[in-house]
């Protein structure tokens, strides 16, 4: 049976009660896979039990406010209510701020490298300037200088021979697969993994998107098999009665970078659980128990394949059971890719600092 835990909700005496309804609505509409209606009844239970609303602005006024602000829309088939693009827009800030906070902080969408070249990074060197150079890095203090230097205050004129510019350093472009596991694992006993995954999930696609514009990030999910999903799909995602199909979600990413003419490639895999599953023609192949040698050997050659064809894996492994480490470092070394170990509370910042470490290089 799935559980969860709520602690003691003190609120911000600053904020304004619809802020403060808000922020706990985004956060059941992740849990609650993206259901308006259990949303809002859970977010009732809530007002009950620690009085969230005022006599002056109840539930109702909330739920209208929602509507107003274009977050809500009437659902007249059906005869409820649901998710418009903005509240889907609000979610990934929301997970942007909760998971990698200090990310504002960022420069925006550029990649360092370290060749030189026409780029838009600069350094602290400069250079004669030379046909096709940009004119935005003209270095203007040395160009005047160098013409007062070149033909006197009483002849000024500024030609081309006098212009420096700045060195700079190509700017590179990334192209990403994030892959997350929606295997029955992700809520076995009660505990709740995937929520963090989507929150994970939600953040990085709105950092790539805000800081990294130029940048392709494409999203797959894997469970018996492996589909690709869109960035909207994202919190309605939910856990079904799957075996982790490791393979598949591997050979998919792997397609999907093939279609991208960018050289710099990479796979992110966020998983809890071993392979236990192979689809071979149209039947599967399925063991739960323990490491399945033959299952592992495919995941392994597909590590090699992504290393010969420089697409390094990183993968987040949340369960910690040795006999898992121990697959997941041989994968790791197959591919010469990383690997975290982490908790759930951990995940988002090593999402993003391998991300940022990845891009630099």
């Amino acid at each position: 049976m799935i559980g969860f835990r709520f602690s003691d909700f003190k609120p911000d005496p600053n904020e304004s009660a619809f802020d403060r309804l808000f922020k706990i609505f985004q956060e059941l509409m992740l849990y609650t896979s993206g259901n308006v209606s259990e949303a809002l009844a859970w977010l009732n239970e809530l007002d009950r039990e620690y009085k969230l609303t005022t006599p002056e602005y109840g539930m109702g006024d909330f739920i209208q406010e929602l509507k107003d602000r274009g977050y809500l829309r009437d659902q007249d088939n059906e005869g409820g209510m649901g998710p418009t693009s903005k509240l889907e827009i609000s979610l990934r800030q929301k997970s942007l701020d909760d998971i990698f906070g200090d990310l504002k902080k960022a420069k925006t969408g550029k990649h360092n490298t370290n060749i030189v070249g026409r780029g838009d990074e600069h350094t602290s060197d400069m250079k004669p300037f030379e046909f096709g150079d940009s004119l935005d890095n003209l270095a203007v203090t040395n160009s005047l200088r160098n013409a007062y230097i070149n033909h006197g205050i009483e002849d000024f004129q500024l030609t081309q021979e006098d212009l420096e510019v700045h060195e700079t350093y190509y700017q590179s472009q990334m192209s990403s697969v994030l892959m997350i596991d929606i295997s029955h694992s992700m809520i076995l006993y009660g505990e709740d993994r995937i929520t963090p995954a989507k929150k994970v999930a939600l953040a990085l696609a709105e950092f790539i998107q805000t800081r990294y514009p130029k940048d392709t990030l494409d999203i797959l999910v894997f469970g018996d098999d492996a589909w690709p999903i869109e960035l909207k799909d994202i919190p309605y995602l939910e856990v079904g009665p799957y075996h982790t199909n490791t393979v598949a979600g591997l050979e998919l990413a792997i397609e999907l970078l093939k279609k991208r003419r960018n050289p710099n490639k990479q796979i992110f895999m966020i998983t809890d659980g071993k392979p236990t599953c192979l689809k071979i023609g149209k039947n599967y192949y399925k063991n739960s128990f323990g490491l399945d040698r033959k299952i592992v050997n495919r995941c392994l050659n597909l590590a090699m394949r992504c290393k010969k064809i420089n697409i390094p894996i990183t993968t987040f492994m949340i369960a910690r059971d040795p006999y898992l480490v121990r697959f997941v470092e041989s994968f790791t070394q197959t591919n010469q890719g990383k690997a975290f170990y982490s908790s759930l509370s951990g995940l988002g910042s090593f999402v993003l600092e391998n991300y940022k470490k990845k891009k630099r290089k």
